[in-house]
């Protein structure tokens, strides 16, 4: 079967009510995707999570950015996947480069491994963000930092967990930037993504496992990137909270 294109926008710590609603009109705007080989998820600030739901368009989902390594209890200022999924939330971004790297939060590849896991565990499905920074990509260890990272999350799960993770591959010097990888080493990396999966997973797995690619993906440069074989789909940061998002979905008539 091929793998359904996934397109996940992340709001990061952005949005008020007033650009929530006026977003969501202008998303509104697009075909439906309900019966199109695309899957579209939006990534929301908590406190956005049930406005966000109300605006927003039906065939598209919702995620949250973060969830607590465990249960809930006295953990002040976290949300447990219990608390997620009771919400009626059924994605969560984790793992992502700014958990990583910023320097306020620092989450360890075995933090976001135990984060994954137990999400997992409490019927979420995760999108489980891996990638280098600059300096790393430019001492040759891309492939080295994203199967350090895999190879965290992929100790504290079984093979069937797999069908509930999308892995986004975002390059981290390319977050923001206005760099984007080309189409070619894009391809590159998830194709060594896939082939570290189907020999440390099983090959099933690295069959259907959907590998988005993150790292300023735009209306312009989309539909190249969404060509390429072992690209199905995208994460999209900055790009998902304008009116060019709609282009990006449609990327999948390219896959």
């Amino acid at each position: 079967m091929p793998r359904k294109f996934f397109v996940g926008g992340n709001w990061k710590c952005n949005g008020t009510r007033e650009s929530i609603a006026q977003i969501c009109q202008e998303f509104a705007k697009g075909p439906s995707t309900a019966d199109a080989e695309v899957e579209v998820v939006i990534g929301v600030p908590f406190i956005s999570v049930d406005y966000t739901r109300e605006k927003l368009r039906k065939d598209w989902a919702v995620a949250v950015q973060n969830c607590w390594v465990g249960k809930g209890g006295a953990f002040t200022g976290e949300v447990s996947a219990e608390m997620i999924k009771d919400a009626g939330v059924e994605w969560v971004i984790l793992g992502h480069s700014e958990r990583r790297h910023l320097p306020q939060l620092k989450e360890s590849d075995e933090t976001v491994a135990i984060k994954v896991a137990y999400a997992l565990e409490n019927g979420l499905k995760v999108m489980a963000c891996i990638g280098e920074l600059l300096e790393e990509r430019e001492a040759g260890k891309t492939q080295e930092v994203n199967e350090r990272q895999l190879a965290a999350i992929a100790a504290k799960l079984k093979e069937d967990d797999w069908k509930n993770v999308v892995i986004a591959y975002e390059p981290v010097w390319a977050i923001g930037t206005g760099k984007v990888a080309s189409p070619e080493q894009a391809q590159e990396v998830h194709e060594q993504v896939r082939a570290w999966v189907a020999k440390n997973v099983s090959p099933a797995v690295a069959a259907d496992v959907r590998i988005l690619y993150g790292g300023s993906v735009t209306a312009k440069n989309c539909k190249e990137l969404g060509g390429k074989p072992d690209v199905d789909g995208f994460l999209v940061g900055g790009a998902s909270l304008k009116p060019e998002f709609l282009d990006i979905v449609d990327a999948y008539k390219a896959n």
